[in-house]
């Protein structure tokens, strides 16, 4: 009987070990184009095993214009241009990752995808 108690908690254990279920990591980004994570100082995992959300992708907006107006005075008319009212670099909305970055991250039930949460920072 105890044969049997003993047989079955190693199958029980072994079948969660092979089911990899998810688990909570830390990573550092090592390489920003392309993408590598460095994974508990551990290994390294490129872009095809990372899936990455949208509020870690690196998105600026372009705010920069100027109008052309036609400028009709008494002595004639003329095509005129503004100056521009906002800055002329574009504004970044959102950072991408950088090398340096500390990732908090889950590994998916399986362990071929890893997803990134958020970026880490210290208090």
């Amino acid at each position: 009987m105890a044969d049997l108690l003993n047989t079955l908690k190693k199958a029980a254990v072994s079948a969660v070990a092979a089911g990899n279920p998810t688990v909570v990591m830390f990573g550092t980004v090592s390489s920003a184009d392309p993408l590598e994570v460095n994974v508990d100082q551990r290994f390294t995992l490129p872009a095809d095993f990372l899936i990455v959300p949208e509020s870690l992708i690196h998105f600026e907006i372009d705010f920069h214009h100027d109008h052309e107006y036609t400028d009709d005075t008494g002595t004639g008319s003329s095509t005129k241009k503004t100056e521009s009212a906002l800055p002329v670099k574009p504004i970044v909305i959102r950072r991408g990752l950088k090398v340096g970055d500390k990732l908090l991250m889950m590994r998916v039930q399986g362990g071929q995808k890893f997803i990134i949460l958020d970026r880490v920072v210290d208090a």
